[in-house]
């Protein structure tokens, strides 16, 4: 998803490295979007930061390589619906019942609507 998005945006994948290979890596990590406001990383070892562990993590590196051209309408994958997460049996809902699986269904629901429409950068 990261790299065809980029490319459908004009940007050419250059290439990815593993975070922890990257020469940057000792600096602070963030989220990038509105969740910095109150979720800063810490200076040891980034451990507030929790979306992704840093030796999991890559790094995506791009250039942009405009076209002159008018970009096409873009591909987006929508997410799920609420119907089918309530339906899932594996994953994060495997062991789940009742209210736990609804409820983690309409969270996951809620986060994927909010994270397609772009309310949740800046």
């Amino acid at each position: 998803y990261i790299v065809g998005s980029a490319l459908e945006n004009e940007f050419l994948h250059i290439e990815t490295v593993p975070f922890l290979q990257w020469h940057l890596h000792r600096y602070g990590r963030s989220y990038g979007d509105k969740r910095d406001v109150y979720k800063r990383p810490d200076a040891k070892n980034n451990q507030s930061y929790n979306a992704q562990a840093a030796d999991r993590d890559m790094v995506y590196c791009f250039c942009f390589a405009p076209s002159g051209e008018t970009l096409g309408k873009q591909q987006v994958r929508l997410p799920p619906t609420l119907k089918t997460l309530k339906s899932c049996i594996d994953g994060p809902f495997k062991n789940l019942q009742g209210m736990a699986k609804e409820n983690l269904a309409n969270q996951l629901f809620k986060r994927f609507a909010t994270e397609i429409s772009g309310t949740h950068v800046g």
